[in-house]
């Protein structure tokens, strides 16, 4: 059966975001965002030890390509440690951020 939404797409993101592997990390979003199966991103957060200027370019960069695309991208359970850094930027005001991951709707019966 085939719905008219779409639905979003999971992204993992762990450990460290930062120069070393900014770009694994951008390309690997960009992947997920373009896929036509998804109707934007979901970008889990929980595992995420620190980020840096490259790793917050990273999502910037995602966001505004989603956003060309017409398709959400959404942070979710993001660590304080990490929350402030969106704070500090005022990024957290461009982002949408949900404190957790969305459960999967139980399916109909």
């Amino acid at each position: 059966m085939q719905t008219m939404t779409k639905e979003m797409a999971i992204f993992q993101a762990q450990g460290s975001l930062n120069a070393s592997n900014a770009q694994d990390f951008h390309q690997s979003l960009m992947q997920k965002i373009q896929s036509d199966l998804a109707g934007g991103l979901f970008v889990d957060m929980s595992r995420v030890e620190s980020l840096d200027s490259a790793g917050l370019i990273s999502l910037v960069s995602a966001l505004k390509h989603a956003r060309q695309l017409q398709k959400r991208l959404c942070l979710c359970a993001v660590p304080p440690a990490i929350r402030i850094v969106f704070e500090l930027t005022q990024l957290d005001r461009a982002f949408e951020m949900a404190d957790e991951l969305p459960q999967p709707l139980p399916a109909a019966a």
